[in-house]
């Protein structure tokens, strides 16, 4: 029965930790619409919660595995089967089974190294994004949830001193320090 698409099903839900008070960043999609997303830096930790929720109560949903994975990839507009992932981040929160009821696995990816910011082009688009999967023989069961990042791009000034020295060989030495490698001229 569960052949013809009879059988058991599940919604997936992806909950973050400090959904209520983390930041949101509007970003522009492929369509040029706006939209609001969760905003990360780099570093930061992501967690939530996977709320995988039955929807018919009391059968079983047998699965080969329940997985989430953070994954940052760059998409080509003309070439969009094929995608590169610079960063990609697997946590299993269920092996092989099965469900009988709604059930809530917790992740936590920390500290993760997000090293570029979030862009949608015209030829190109980097995105970073959150990914469970319930891994089934016929049809996996997918949810994703879109993130922004921005990096804070602010590099200390390195503002060295300068030692010279000037002269005549075996004659006339003069050393001179500036005290700044960088002045303003008024």
């Amino acid at each position: 029965m569960n052949f013809f698409g009879f059988g058991q099903t599940a919604e997936l839900d992806i909950v973050l930790n400090d959904a209520e008070t983390r930041k949101k960043a509007e970003h522009s999609s492929e369509d040029g619409r706006k939209d609001k997303y969760f905003l990360f830096y780099d570093g930061e930790t992501v967690s939530g919660k996977v709320n995988v929720t039955l929807k018919y109560p009391g059968k079983r949903l047998e699965h080969n595995g329940i997985k989430v994975e953070f994954v940052g990839q760059i998409e080509l507009y003309y070439d969009r089967g094929n995608h590169h992932e610079f960063v990609s981040l697997v946590k299993d929160l269920a092996r092989p089974g099965e469900l009988t009821q709604s059930q809530t696995f917790d992740f936590e990816f920390t500290h993760v190294e997000k090293p570029y910011e979030s862009y949608t082009g015209q030829n190109v688009k980097l995105r970073y994004f959150l990914k469970v999967t319930i891994s089934r023989r016929l049809s996996d069961i997918t949810k994703e949830l879109d993130i922004v990042v921005h990096t804070l791009s602010t590099y200390p000034d390195l503002n060295s001193s300068i030692k010279m020295e000037v002269g005549i060989e075996d004659c006339l030495h003069i050393e001179f320090e500036y005290n700044k490698s960088k002045y303003h001229l008024k």
